[in-house]
């Protein structure tokens, strides 16, 4: 046990929620200190989400200390701020498996303990589950409690608000916290933003409420009952003082705004709020990074990390300095200083789609919409209409959540729309619900779309100005992290043609962005082993395929091989398997990528392994398929 494990006294006793309500309350701010020490040294050592997990300490406590998990059910929205609720569930003696191959998951996972209610890592979900699971517990006629715990940059999502509306409408008991640290991974924008602010300055309507709620609980048999009432007619006091919130005139009773790192009294406003019937929401204020200063000053930085010294909060390993997404940011900006059309917009993640200087540099064709994909998406259909050419950068598993706007209002009307796609194909510790593997099955089928896959950052540029050359959308996908050595084989992205590489004999390799590294990878590692002469061939555009070239460099092979970071299910090996053979080809193909879209945590090159797609076990099956085996 290291020197710094063995300073958690009470953190070390807490084996179960149970644990935390032996304590008494006076010594739950040490608690509070022990589980900051334990996280800041822990994820120091395996990376994670730091930030929104130092903000969140005394609300996880006291949930715990006030609710009977699993019974009652607290649901985390996105999940990245739940560490602390694994520590206090029994998962203290696996953090040093954090985000690990076969270690735990840094979102929830119901496989991992009866405590985790949902699987969750994309935002603004769980006020809609938390109600479902309310109702369900209405139908079966328990009375357990049901609570949502959202972030103030959650809250701008669009299903955020869908779940308010039905919560207030059914006049559900279900609880909502809203943890309001001003952040989501960059600053918060918006006019909900702006409202959260003018709530949290209303200190007389805080002061008064708080002092009439504490009378009111404390008249025998009565007291509740007016406080019930006063909540819910225009008579209550607070009236007097201050207009009502848009959460009351959704149907919710509001209370706070409170400071979320004074533990009694979130456990006080808890407590009363189980008293209470009908939705609710409690409004708390945190600090992002809370109790570690590198955190608290720039809490962005440290909302992701990897492995850094926690005495100077530096990275261990530096970040390569040019990697997709900084090339992508570089690009947007020289081709904006020559067009004066070009718009940028984001969901909230100007800083990982490496648009921070774009934002800088063209503050007025820079859009962060807040965590809002299905928005971004229309709202530059509108941009569109309107002449401009809007660049919607996003990672690729969160454009899922945009589905319909990219048909229906990009796609059927064929707007020049470009989609800069970051983190397609695996990103690796995330885990399942972060990677990428989806977007070339859900892109490829929308109406007049161009997609494109550049294999290394250097392609950027190249891939852009096509897109800009284009009448119709395009979307460009790309991977995680920095390129690699691709013995210059740079796609000019002059045209659409598939690109021969290398002519081989018996196999040919067709790949598709990063995969085509792979590619280069088996034809070195076949040459070597057993003296095969591979050929590869690029396909750069995906559609629209120009399947009569790509037939003319295969049709001369005995064996076709396809490859892709993505699943095999409406993937790419199925858009050139069932192009080639529209065409005659009849051949035999294999194909290689995920039969399943379901890739846990860990890093890349552990789950390629598990998967069977590192270049030396792809080797190996292309070579027993020629053998016949």
């Amino acid at each position: 046990m290291k020197e710094w494990e063995k300073m958690l006294n009470l953190l070390s006793q807490i084996q179960t929620p149970e644990d935390i309500k032996n304590l008494d309350i006076s010594q739950l701010p040490q608690l509070a200190k022990e589980i900051r020490r334990f996280l800041i040294k822990s994820v120091a050592q395996t990376g994670g989400h730091l930030s929104s997990n130092l903000g969140i300490v005394e609300i996880t406590i006291a949930l715990h200390y006030i609710f009977n998990s699993p019974t009652d059910k607290i649901v985390w929205d996105v999940g990245h701020q739940a560490y602390v609720h694994k520590m206090l569930t029994g998962r203290l003696k696996d953090f040093k498996t954090l985000r690990q191959l076969d270690g735990i998951s840094g979102f929830p996972k119901t496989a991992e303990s009866v405590h985790d209610i949902a699987n969750v890592g994309h935002s603004s979900t769980s006020i809609s589950t938390a109600l479902g699971l309310a109702v369900a517990r209405d139908l079966q006629k328990e009375n357990n409690q049901v609570i949502a715990v959202i972030g103030d940059g959650a809250l701008t999502g669009g299903m955020a608000f869908e779940a308010l509306n039905n919560a207030g409408k059914d006049n559900t008991n279900v609880i909502v916290i809203l943890n309001d640290n001003e952040m989501s991974i960059s600053q918060n924008v918006g006019g909900m933003y702006k409202y959260l602010t003018r709530l949290r300055s209303a200190k007389q309507y805080e002061r008064v409420k708080e002092d009439v709620t504490n009378v009111l609980y404390q008249v025998p048999f009565v007291g509740v009952p007016l406080l019930q009432t006063a909540k819910r007619t225009k008579e209550g006091v607070k009236s007097f003082f201050i207009n009502n919130t848009i959460f009351e005139e959704m149907g919710f009773t509001y209370l706070g705004p409170i400071d979320g790192h004074n533990i009694e009294e979130v456990i006080s406003i808890l407590e009363n709020a189980k008293q209470l019937k009908g939705p609710i929401l409690i409004h708390i204020k945190t600090l992002k990074g809370k109790g570690y200063k590198f955190a608290e000053q720039n809490p962005s930085k440290f909302h992701g990390v990897t492995p850094f010294n926690y005495k100077t909060g530096e990275p261990l390993v530096q970040k390569d300095a040019q990697t997709f997404s900084s090339e992508f940011g570089e690009v947007m900006c020289n081709i904006a200083e020559n067009n004066q059309n070009i718009i940028a917009i984001t969901a909230a993640m100007s800083e990982g789609t490496g648009l921070s200087k774009f934002e800088k540099k063209f503050p007025s064709r820079f859009f962060d919409v807040g965590i809002a994909e299905a928005h971004a998406v229309t709202f530059a259909s509108g941009m569109a209409l309107g002449g401009y050419t809007p660049v919607v950068a996003v990672y690729s598993s969160f454009l899922q959540r945009a589905y319909d706007q990219i048909l229906h209002d990009v796609g059927l009307q064929n707007l020049k729309v470009i989609f800069a796609i970051d983190r397609a194909g695996l990103v690796g510790e995330d885990g399942e619900t972060h990677q990428g593997i989806f977007d070339i099955a859900y892109l490829s089928h929308i109406p007049n779309i161009c997609l494109l896959c550049p294999k290394i950052p250097e392609e950027i540029g190249n891939a852009m100005q096509f897109a800009l050359k284009q009448n119709g959308p395009v979307a460009i996908r790309y991977p995680r992290g920095k390129g690699e050595v691709a013995q210059n084989l740079i796609s000019d992205y002059n045209s659409i043609t598939p690109i021969e590489h290398f002519k081989g004999r018996q196999v040919v390799i067709v790949a598709t962005g990063k995969s085509v590294l792979w590619a280069l990878k088996i034809k070195e590692y076949l040459q070597k082993k057993y003296n095969m002469n591979i050929g590869i061939v690029e396909v750069a555009c995906i559609k629209p395929l120009d399947v009569d070239t790509l037939f003319n460099f295969v049709k001369r092979y005995k064996q076709l091989v396809t490859i892709e970071d993505h699943v095999l299910v409406g993937g790419f090996g199925t858009i050139v398997a069932n192009s080639l053979h529209e065409v005659g080809y009849s051949k035999l193909i294999q194909h290689f990528g995920y039969k399943d879209g379901v890739i846990e945590h860990g890093k890349i090159d552990e789950l390629l392994e598990k998967q069977g797609l590192l270049p030396h076990q792809i080797g190996e099956a292309i070579k027993a398929r020629v053998d016949g085996k």
